[in-house]
């Protein structure tokens, strides 16, 4: 077995067995994604791209507690605060992250080889992004998946617009705006997994990796898909997400007599109003966006826009950093909210540039 473990980068690549093998190892962070470990990640793909000693890549989470709890927002919050978004925005450290992750987020969604991703347990955000573009993606009664974005007053990203567009009907829409939580049967049911395997079944999965093909390997452990509370909903959620505005959305869905429409409602009143104008404008342009790389290629431009706005630094400060859970958006509602085409303005020579291979 080969393998290199590196503190400094919360990664461990290792190759054994015909398997590429890499854990997520921040487990008191849930494996908050950083820069390093991107850096990481993206160079063993790379090298294992034309190894003939690897013949699958799988990709799983240290600790109990999940595979990835999204990019490593602190450090996002610090670079904002400081107005590194205002005066450097492609250039800054987040901006440089964003464009090493988003650059792997698109690596893994046409990675040659079996890529293998075990969602078990927490997957919000950048964990999406390692896992979502996975040729063989799978759940447990344990996952939880989600884009968290709007709470923050930020806007899906690493392809979550994509995935989210491509939902049935308005269940991404309805996701990506409330960032609502999907267990494993919701996860399938959108298009976010594949398979679900019984979270003690894992281990056994792994080894049975290294001597069969992908397909082969999953189909011994693979459980019928849990139904989907979130599909059984989709009529009521259609309804009213498919209107052309987020004041009409939540219109509609006041006018629901659906406790769930309620639910939805107030978590939508809770959200940064920019950020739900903003995202219900990148959902809409992923619909029409014919691959991963022109949807990572515009969440980038709303990512450098939101770097240098009010609410990602404030809804960080509230969710993770003071954890009073009270954000002060500015402006406060949906009415004010003005600017949105900064969001989507291009980059010049900072773009990101991803083109279909």
């Amino acid at each position: 077995m080969e393998s290199v473990a590196d503190d400094a980068t919360g990664v461990l690549i290792e190759k054994d067995d015909g398997l590429g093998l890499i854990t997520l190892d921040r487990p008191r962070a849930i494996n908050a994604l950083n820069h390093p470990m991107a850096l990481a990640i993206l160079g063993a793909l790379r090298e294992w791209t034309d190894d003939d000693a690897v013949r699958t890549v799988v990709i799983t989470g240290a600790g109990e507690r999940g595979l990835c709890a999204g990019g490593d927002i602190v450090a996002i919050h610090d670079d904002a605060k400081s107005g590194a978004g205002s005066r450097q925005g492609a250039e800054s450290a987040s901006g440089r992250f964003w464009r090493d992750e988003y650059v792997l987020n698109a690596v893994i969604g046409r990675y040659p080889k079996p890529y293998v991703a075990v969602m078990d347990g927490i997957v919000m955000g950048g964990g999406v992004g390692l896992s979502g573009h996975a040729s063989h993606r799978i759940v447990t009664e344990r996952s939880l998946v989600g884009m968290p974005e709007t709470g923050i007053g930020f806007v899906p990203d690493v392809g979550g617009t994509y995935l989210l567009s491509h939902a049935p009907g308005e269940i991404g829409t309805h996701l990506g705006l409330t960032a609502a939580r999907m267990d494993g049967g919701d996860a399938i049911a959108a298009g976010f997994a594949d398979y679900f395997v019984p979270s003690d079944q894992i281990p056994a999965l792994v080894d049975a990796l290294r001597t069969a093909e992908a397909e082969v390997a999953i189909a011994k452990f693979a459980l019928p898909e849990p139904v989907s509370n979130l599909m059984s909903q989709r009529q009521w959620i259609d309804d009213c997400y498919g209107a052309d505005t987020v004041e009409e959305i939540v219109s509609r869905l006041h006018r629901q007599s659906r406790p769930e429409a309620a639910e939805a409602a107030a978590a939508l009143a809770s959200k940064s109003p920019t950020a739900l104008k903003a995202t219900l404008r990148a959902l809409r342009c992923a619909r029409t966006e014919v691959n991963l790389e022109t949807a990572l290629n515009r969440e980038y431009r709303t990512s450098i826009a939101a770097l240098a706005s009010h609410d990602l630094v404030e809804g960080i400060r509230a969710q993770v950093v003071d954890k009073d859970r009270n954000p002060r958006w500015s402006p406060a509602n949906l009415a004010e909210v003005t600017g949105i085409d900064a969001y989507f303005a291009p980059l010049g020579e900072h773009e990101l540039g991803l083109t279909p291979p």
